[in-house]
């Protein structure tokens, strides 16, 4: 699981901030939100004033796909890469998972989405990749890759040494090489999708299906139809072959006609969430930008109980919507502050002992915590 996240000099990231999911508080309520066994939070909601750098917070946690997987990026998101108001050549990124107890950071400089400048993974502390991709110098120290020649692609800041390495099968059998490819693993199993798109996504595959075709080939429709009524949508539907192949039509007294001719902004929204939701079980990190920007704040609620119950995920939400400041849904140390300088935990934005029966969307809007 991902336990601490740094970036600096990334879009509007000029200084360096820090996502800690690594200190979960003490608190005895809504206990299934942490990993008790990697002691980290698998559950987070940012709030961040407009421009504040919530979409950009998840476009520099996700930029590890554009160069360690296969998987689908969108390029023209990431520009302008560097920070326009410092004058520094790279962006920095760092990354601190845990696999079975064991600790592996990833740290990498690029100067844009393709171009890396340096690479280095440790794991239990001792440096076991490092590259630097100016000096073309560098060395892996993973059982088995002693034959393995980091400068092979001498000319190619685009091809990652750490790439090269997880895509290799001589690596030998022990527990620093498994938690190596426990973290390659974990990188391509990452998803972030955007609400308001119908696909607007990152990283987890290349490529999605139709969302109501995907729905009704994964045989999840009637489920889908359930899932639509528990949130105020009371639909009869029933799949079809039409002309561009599976879809899904709405039945009436009167007739039947196509699901997508007469649903609403908001329940095309739920609909791509649901698409997303059948697949999240199979991802490891999710990060969805805005998800409830389309829906009134009990159906978002609704989502966030949904999502809670998924424990081995680690899902991150943004969203203006302080109604989900609330204890009744996760934890003071679940929701997170993303200001001009840094981000911080409600937990950690008071001197304030919080308790399961404090609101906390009232002590925000009164200004009990800090501005971070």
């Amino acid at each position: 699981m991902l336990i601490r996240f740094e970036v600096e000099n990334f879009r509007n990231f000029a200084g360096r901030y820090v996502l800690d999911l690594s200190s979960p508080k003490n608190y005895s309520f809504n206990e299934e939100v942490v990993s008790h066994e990697n002691k980290c939070l698998t559950k987070a909601i940012i709030y961040g004033k407009n421009g504040s750098g919530k979409s950009n917070l998840g476009l520099a946690v996700f930029d590890i796909i554009s160069h360690l997987t296969d998987a689908h990026v969108q390029p023209e998101r990431y520009v302008p890469y560097l920070n326009l108001n410092v004058k520094k050549s790279a962006a920095e990124f760092a990354y601190t998972f845990i696999f079975d107890g064991h600790v592996l950071q990833y740290q990498y400089a690029k100067e844009n989405l393709r171009t890396l400048l340096s690479e280095k993974i440790s794991i239990d502390g001792k440096t076991v990749i490092d590259y630097d991709y100016r000096s073309h110098n560098g060395y892996a120290a993973l059982a088995g890759s002693e034959t393995l020649d980091l400068s092979l692609h001498d000319n190619s800041r685009t091809v990652s040494r750490v790439k090269y390495l997880l895509n290799t099968s001589v690596l030998r059998d022990d527990e620093k090489n498994r938690t190596f490819l426990q973290f390659g693993s974990f990188v391509n199993r990452m998803l972030l999708f955007y609400s308001l798109e119908t696909r607007g996504y990152e990283g987890f595959t290349n490529g999605i299906d139709d969302v109501y075709a995907a729905i009704v080939n994964a045989g999840k429709l009637k489920d889908f139809e359930a899932f639509l009524r528990e949130n105020g949508q009371d639909y009869h539907l029933r799949a079809d072959i039409g002309a561009t192949g599976q879809t899904i039509v709405c039945s009436f007294p009167d007739g039947e006609v196509p699901f997508t001719s007469i649903i609403s902004t908001g329940t095309s929204s739920l609909s791509l969430f649901y698409y997303w939701y059948m697949q999240m079980e199979k991802a490891s990190l999710v990060f969805v930008d805005e998800f409830d920007a389309f829906y009134h704040f009990e159906l978002a609620e609704s989502l966030v109980r949904r999502i809670r119950a998924l424990q081995h995920t680690q899902i991150i939400l943004t969203t203006h919507n302080t109604d989900l400041m609330s204890n009744d849904l996760l934890r003071p140390d679940c929701y997170f502050l993303l200001g001009d300088k840094r981000i911080l935990s409600l937990a950690d934005a008071t001197e304030k002992e919080l308790r399961q029966a404090h609101n906390l969307q009232k002590m925000y809007k009164a200004g009990a915590f800090r501005e971070p």
